[in-house]
């Protein structure tokens, strides 16, 4: 929010140094629209701004190299959460592309997007989750997917993370949370239909 607050004053300032980016297609009527590939912030900061008309350049692509475009400019832009970029990939990879074509296309490294899609790949929803909340970082999340369910070697990389200040106090619950639950419901995030309720006021006290 605050980079985005800092877009719409720099844009009230000295104006709009950079035209977004749009493509033609064909809308529900049969008549012509656009489809936005680059600069929903600026877009944004425009219509905050009242205005009714904005610089656009109009670019001849697919859907497919719209989308690259879009995530191009998404990791070079100022603040770009690693989470973004995660999901991103993913999309990228139900879309058919393979590590090595991403690596290519987006010119992340080799080592960070062959980490994301291993994370992927496993179904570990449930660490995706906790990286989502904020909970753990995404580096924390890669390492307990590739322990499985070593206890002796989680507990040593948690201990490590601990005493070099990769993990803070929070994080650490927080990582033993996800842990057991990983344990508990396998990798991907429990389905709440089946969690069976308590039975009795033994397990109820359980729970």
């Amino acid at each position: 929010m605050k980079i985005f607050e800092e877009t719409v004053e720099n844009i009230k300032s000295i104006g709009l140094k950079k035209p977004i980016t749009v493509t033609e297609r064909l809308g529900d009527d049969g008549n012509p629209k656009c489809l936005l590939v680059c600069g929903e912030g600026r877009l944004n900061a425009f219509r905050i701004l009242g205005e009714t008309h904005i610089p656009a350049l109009v670019v001849d692509v697919s859907d497919e190299d719209a989308f690259i475009m879009n995530l191009a400019e998404n990791i070079a832009r100022r603040g770009y959460r690693p989470l973004e970029i995660l999901v991103d990939i993913e999309i990228l990879r139900k879309r058919g592309y393979d590590a090595d074509t991403i690596i290519q296309k987006t010119g992340l490294s080799p080592k960070y997007v062959k980490d994301i899609v291993f994370l992927l790949d496993q179904g570990e929803g449930c660490l995706i989750e906790g990286v989502q909340r904020g909970a753990i970082p995404l580096t924390t999340a890669l390492e307990v997917a590739r322990a499985k369910d070593d206890h002796k070697s989680l507990g040593e990389m948690l201990q490590e993370a601990y005493e070099n200040g990769q993990l803070n106090r929070r994080q650490i619950i927080e990582t033993k949370r996800l842990v057991e639950k990983r344990q508990t419901y396998g990798p991907g995030s429990p389905d709440p239909a089946q969690i069976k309720p308590p039975t009795s006021s033994y397990s109820l006290v359980r729970t």
